[in-house]
Order: C-alpha cells, then sequence, then structure tokens
C-alpha cells in the first residue's frame, strides 16, 4: 500500500514532450548548505553569479529534501526513488560507506540509470559514487554507459590501522591516478563533462554529475583559479568553483542549441557542516534539522520551465526516478515500493499544483525522527537521540512542533498550541515504522543492501601507465 496520495496532474502539468525525448542532466554537490549560495542567501560571503543566472532563467525549489543529512544514504535515493531505511542503506558499516566494504546498493536494486539506459539514453556518472567501492557496485555496473571520479568522499584517504588505499580516481574501472589531485577534481569533472555533451550532443543522455566539492574535508580544495580568491576560506573557494562549473555546462548545452531540449537540476546531497552555510535554516548538516536535510534547488529549462519562479511546496529527491521516467518515456520498476512522485506540475508550474507528499520522513541513521506535513514538522518525543540532538530545543520524551513554512531556523515550539498536530503527525510516524521500519523494528516493504565476501582495495594495476 502507498505511504502517500498519488500525485494529480494538475491542468497543463507539462509541455509536450519533443519527438526526441529531453536529455538530463544531475547536478548533485557535496555537503553544499541552502545557505552557501546567493539565489537561496543574498547574504552569503559566496560569490555565485552563475547560479544566480539560473535561478533567473529557470525555478528554485525553497522546499527541496534529501533524504539524510549524511553522504551515502542520500544518494542511495538519488538512484532508487527509495528512503534509505526501505533499502538498507541508512547503516552500512559506519554512517557512510567506508573504502573496502562488503557493502553496496544491492544489485538488485533499479538505478535511475538503468532506467533511462533502456530508454535508449547515453549515461554517464562523474564525480562521487559513494554506493559501494566494490566491482559489483561500481557504476558501470548500475546503468552507467561511463564513469570517471572518486568511489566514496575525498578525505577517505590512507589511515593507521585501516587498510584503505589511496585515494583512487577512476575512469570506468580503471584506476587512472592514486592519489587523487583534489585540487583538480572540480575542474576535471566538469571537463569530462563537457565532453560526454559534446560528444552525445546527438542522442538523448543522462549525466550525472555529483561533485566532490565543498567535500568532507575541514579544509576544501580548488583549483589555481579560484584558491585563495574567495572571501570565504577554502570553502568559498571550492563552492565558486561550483558555480563556474554550473556556468561552464548552461553555456555548452546553449553553444550546441541543446537548452530548450535539456532538463538541468542544480542540488546538494545534504546540509553543510560548520564550514558551510545553512542560513535562515536551523540546524546543521549530518543532521535531520531543516540545515542538514533541506538543501538548494534550482531547476533550468529554456522555454519550459518558467523563468524567474520559486516553487514552495515540498519535493525531495526521491522524486526524480518517477519524474525523468515520465519525462523520458521510460518505466520505473513496478515490482517494488518507491517513495517518489512525479512532480513535473510542480516543475512547469502548473495551475493549482501543489506537493504530493502526505508525509516526509526524516531518518538520522535508522532511526525516524521526525516526520514532515504541511507547513509542520514534528520531532518525534523519542527518549533516546542518536549521535546528537538536531535541534537543542528538543527535551527526550517530549514532542517538538514546529511550523517551518514560516519558522524555517525551528526556534518556536507549537506542541502545546496545536496537540491535534501532533496527533496526526505521530500516527504518519506509526505509518513509516510499519512500512519503511524504525530502530530494530523491520519495515514490511524494507529491502537488503548488498554484500560480498572478501572485499579488497581499489589499487591500480601494475601494468597501470
Amino acid at each position: 500500500m502507498r505511504l502517500f496520495l498519488p500525485l494529480l496532474l494538475l491542468g497543463a502539468a507539462a509541455p509536450a514532450v519533443d519527438a526526441r525525448p529531453p536529455n538530463i542532466v544531475l547536478m548533485v554537490c557535496d555537503n553544499l548548505g541552502y545557505g552557501d549560495v546567493e539565489p537561496f542567501n543574498p547574504e552569503c560571503l559566496n560569490r555565485t553569479p552563475n547560479l544566480n543566472r539560473m535561478a533567473a532563467a529557470g525555478r528554485r525549489f525553497t522546499h527541496f529534501y534529501v533524504t539524510s543529512g549524511v553522504c551515502t544514504p542520500s544518494r542511495s535515493s538519488i538512484m532508487t526513488g527509495a528512503y534509505p531505511r526501505r533499502i538498507n542503506m541508512d547503516v552500512t558499516d559506519g554512517r557512510v560507506l567506508r573504502p573496502v566494504s562488503p557493502i553496496g546498493l544491492h544489485p538488485d536494486e533499479v538505478t535511475l540509470a538503468d532506467v533511462l539506459k533502456q530508454a535508449g539514453y547515453a549515461t554517464a556518472a562523474i564525480g562521487k559514487w559513494h554506493l559501494g567501492d566494490q566491482a559489483p557496485y561500481l557504476p558501470t555496473r548500475r546503468g552507467f554507459d561511463s564513469f570517471f571520479g572518486l568511489p566514496y568522499s575525498d578525505d577517505m584517504t590512507p589511515r593507521e590501522g585501516q587498510n584503505w588505499p589511496a585515494l583512487p580516481l577512476l575512469r570506468n574501472e580503471e584506476i587512472i591516478e592514486a592519489p587523487a589531485d583534489r585540487n583538480l577534481l572540480t575542474r576535471r569533472e566538469t571537463e569530462e563533462a563537457i565532453r560526454f555533451i559534446r560528444d552525445h550532443r546527438d542522442q538523448p543522455f543522462f549525466l550525472y554529475l555529483p561533485h566532490n566539492m565543498p567535500g568532507s574535508t575541514r579544509d576544501s580544495f580548488a583549483s589555481e583559479a579560484f584558491r585563495g580568491r574567495s572571501a570565504n576560506g577554502s570553502w568559498g573557494d571550492a563552492v565558486e568553483e561550483l558555480d563556474w562549473s554550473a556556468g561552464q555546462i548552461m553555456d555548452v548545452l546553449q553553444e550546441l542549441e541543446l537548452a530548450q531540449n535539456t532538463l538541468v537540476m542544480w542540488t546538494s546531497d545534504n546540509g553543510a557542516p560548520p564550514s558551510g552555510s545553512n542560513l535562515p535554516l536551523g540546524g546543521r548538516g549530518y543532521t535531520t534539522a531543516e540545515g542538514g536535510q533541506r538543501v538548494p534547488c534550482i531547476v533550468w529549462w529554456s522555454g519550459r520551465v518558467p523563468a524567474g519562479t520559486t516553487c514552495d511546496e515540498l519535493a525531495s529527491t526521491l522524486d526524480f526516478m518517477p519524474t525523468f521516467a515520465r519525462l523520458t518515456g521510460a518505466q520505473p520498476p513496478t515490482d517494488r515500493v518507491l517513495d517518489g512522485f512525479d512532480i513535473r506540475p510542480l516543475l512547469f508550474d502548473a495551475a493549482g499544483a501543489k506537493s504530493p507528499y502526505v508525509a516526509f520522513y526524516y531518518y538520522e541513521a535508522d532511526q525516524l525522527q521526525a516526520v514532515r506535513s504541511g507547513r509542520w514538522k514534528l520531532y518525534l518525543p523519542l527518549e533516546e537521540w542518536g549521535r546528537r540532538r538536531p535541534n537543542p530545543a528538543i527535551v527526550p520524551g517530549e514532542p517538538l512542533l514546529l511550523d517551518v513554512a514560516a519558522d524555517p531556523g525551528e526556534t518556536t515550539n507549537l506542541a502545546a498550541k496545536h496537540p491535534q498536530v501532533v496527533a496526526q503527525l505521530k500516527a504518519l510516524g506509526d505509518v513509516a515504522r510499519e512500512d519503511i521500519g524504525d530502530g530494530d523494528r523491520p519495515g514490511r516493504n524494507e529491502r537488503p543492501h548488498g554484500r560480498i565476501e572478501n572485499p579488497q582495495p581499489l589499487l591500480p594495476q601494475k601494468d597501470s601507465r
């Protein structure tokens, strides 16, 4: 049984698809916060003229969510349209996958790339993968024709007591550099992306560009053209190079006259740690606070997505799978539960379009911590709270009810004034526990992650040049 109400396609929900289905470019930054870019925080220290340009020509989503405050589970939802807890990518060998892990996205899971490849798309993943570094889990085994990038986070470098190899930069399944030069990652990823677009201009393509920056370390990395140039230290340098990258993608699509047949979505995999900014949202990355899971999102499709507009309805990365499938004439999997929706009415600003979500669930690892419905967010009355409480106002065993539309900073507890809303959201939480699971309680429709025996470090071949 579906957890949520079905989405009604209101009015003229979307323009007709051309004879050639649209290209899709999905850009995802790593740990970049809601307040790190000017379209969502005009007071931020980072200069983002290209994202300003994209927002002016496209549509901002101000209530756009990822399914986890950390990388691996968040990215598993991007690929599958399912909550991490549903597919057991919520807890792996830690809060995120580490090098040489036996665990990865289960080979039976159908990925976004699988769906589009079956519809005749050329597919490429360029950047940070982080869904398993063993052969069965690599992008080239998961629907992507090609891969260029890192198999996991840029901070997962050799350390005492671990059998982690030098940080490997892969082309497909071959290591071409170890250790990878992290200063050059954004530039090289952008160059690879442009090459892919040029090479596949005459056929439908899906470009997944999950950048490695601003990254997971205290000091971020950028190429010489950007290093030391921002007013916000190394974090700002990395953000400004990511902005440059987005501009390069826009420029090449316009140059090749592909802009009117290419959907571009730009977002982040989770909120920022203290190095970055999530303002005006409350809380930090790696948590279930708004600052941990509400992220910036800009949608651009020249002549199709209405320019200079804003969507304040709730949507999420769970929606990529059904939305992209419907846009392209592809077929998402029907033999398993998916948690996302076709949000074309929101993309194209259809008259009266509303969020399809009755509830959105915030999980910290395997623990259900909060539920949102409409403007309301309830931190559940839990006695125990994972690694840290996402909001300092949380009292164990007591509900914390917030109006996150009017109070994105999560400052005012309205539970005493709206006990009926508290009861409604607690009931929605019970639905999730039954269907998806919570802690030690299995969900009726959860699925396993992958696991192999004897995982091996990714090492260069002896004859590699």
